[in-house]
């Protein structure tokens, strides 16, 4: 796959990813956030609750699972730790969720994956 095909891949799993927390009551409160230390897919709230969430489109399941490795959570947290500033508010719960987002599948939310 030619990178400009996985960058677009990449956007309509976010894009995905999005609508999917929509619908279960999230706001969406930035995409595609870029750091010096990191880049989160989405930042979105629902309540007390901000979260900074890693998206994972692949072919399968296991393969969007694989594709999220401590590297990775590791800098989505360090970009999440630069942001909260900005998204979070006094008495706010933060943390690190990702969403696999794998064809003919609904997108699964899992929450909490960093524990830091």
């Amino acid at each position: 796959m030619s990178r400009q095909q996985a960058e677009k891949g990449g956007r309509r799993a976010e894009t995905i990813a999005a609508w999917w927390l929509r619908l279960k009551g999230w706001a969406i409160l930035a995409r595609r956030v870029r750091t010096p230390v990191g880049e989160v897919d989405l930042i979105a709230r629902r309540g007390r609750i901000v979260a900074f969430v890693e998206v994972k489109a692949r072919a399968s399941a296991g393969e969007a699972a694989f594709a999220l490795d401590d590297y990775r959570l590791r800098r989505v947290a360090a970009a999440a730790e630069a942001l909260s500033h900005r998204y979070a508010r006094p008495g706010d719960d933060l943390r690190i969720d990702a969403i696999f987002v794998v064809p003919r599948r609904l997108p699964r939310h899992l929450t909490n994956v960093w524990l830091g």
